[in-house]
C-alpha cells in the first residue's frame, strides 16, 4: 500500500505541507517496503489549478491515501472519488505522521476527516478534462514547429539543387562523415527540423554516413550560436564543448551507420 504525504521538503524528516495543493512535493511513501519517493508538486507554482495537479499526481501515483494540513473540499472530492483516503488537519514530520497511519491512530479521533469511497476504474470527468486541456495547450505550442517543418522541406528543395549534394557528399564513407558534420555544425537546429532535411538528403542519394553525421552535428554543435554560448557560459567551455560534440558526432555517426548495417544485414 503506498500513501501521499505533503511535504514542502524533499526528506522524512521534513513538516507535513499546510496545504495539500501548493505543497512544494509529494512524498510516496511504501509501508510494506518502507521506501519513500519524493516527486515534486507541479501544482507547487500553479496560479490556477494547482490542487487539481496535485490530484492527478497522487492518481498517478496509483496511492491509497493523502495525508495532509489541509485539503480543498474540490481536490477531497476529486481524490475520494478515485478511492483515495483523505486525512488532513495534520501536523508533525512526515515520519510521524506515516507511523501514525500505520498503527491506525488517525481512526480513533473525531478531529481527522476521513473519507473512502471504491476506487474507479477510470479517473473522474474533471482530471479527463485537465489532461485534455493541457494536451490541448502542448499542441499548440508544438504547431509553430509543426509549420516550420513543412516550411523547411519546400525550402530544401528550392535552394539546395541535387547536383550540389553529389558534388560535396562523393560516397566516400570517411569524407562523407567529415562533410557532414561540418555543414550541420554551422547551424543549430531542433532534432525534428534535422529529421526532415535528413530525409531530403537520403532521397537526394546522399549516403546515410553523412546523414546520420550531420544530424548529430545539427543538435549537439552550432557554431552560428557560439558568441552567445561564449558570453552565456564562458569562452573556454563553449569552445572545449562544441570541439567535443564535433569530434564526437564523427564517432557517434560512424558507430551508428555500422550497427544498423549490421542488424539489417
Amino acid at each position: 500500500m503506498k500513501i501521499a504525504v505533503s511535504s514542502d521538503s524533499a526528506n522524512l524528516e521534513a513538516k507535513v505541507a499546510h496545504k495539500f495543493g501548493n505543497s512544494k512535493y509529494l512524498v510516496i511513501v511504501d509501508l510494506e517496503s518502507g521506501d519513500s519517493e519524493a516527486v515534486p508538486n507541479p501544482g507547487a507554482s500553479a496560479q490556477r489549478g494547482a490542487g487539481m495537479q496535485a490530484v492527478v499526481l497522487a492518481v498517478s501515483k496509483d496511492v491509497e491515501a493523502v495525508l495532509t494540513g489541509y485539503c480543498s473540499p474540490a481536490a477531497r472530492s476529486h481524490l475520494t472519488v478515485n478511492g483515495i483516503e483523505v486525512i488532513s488537519d495534520l501536523s508533525g514530520t512526515i515520519g510521524e505522521v506515516v507511523g501514525r497511519y500505520k498503527k491506525g491512530d488517525f481512526r480513533k479521533y473525531k478531529g481527522v476527516e476521513l473519507e473512502h469511497r471504491p476506487r474507479w476504474s477510470k479517473i473522474d470527468k474533471a482530471i479527463l478534462s485537465y489532461a485534455i486541456r493541457s494536451s490541448a495547450k502542448q499542441f499548440a505550442n508544438l504547431l509553430p514547429i509543426l509549420v516550420g517543418v513543412v516550411l523547411l522541406m519546400g525550402l530544401f528543395n528550392a535552394f539546395v539543387p541535387r547536383h550540389i549534394l553529389v558534388s560535396i557528399f562523393s560516397g566516400n564513407p570517411a569524407l562523407d562523415i567529415l562533410w557532414g558534420a561540418c555543414s550541420g555544425s554551422i547551424i543549430a537546429g531542433n532534432p525534428i527540423n534535422s529529421y526532415v532535411i535528413g530525409r531530403e538528403l537520403l532521397t537526394s542519394g546522399v549516403s546515410l554516413f553523412a546523414v546520420t553525421a550531420f544530424m548529430v552535428a545539427w543538435v549537439t554543435v552550432g557554431l552560428v550560436q557560439l558568441p552567445a554560448e561564449i558570453a552565456a557560459l564562458g569562452k573556454r567551455f563553449a569552445l572545449v564543448r562544441n570541439a567535443v560534440s564535433f569530434v564526437l558526432s564523427l564517432g557517434v555517426a560512424t558507430l551508428t551507420v555500422l550497427v544498423f548495417n549490421f542488424f539489417m544485414g
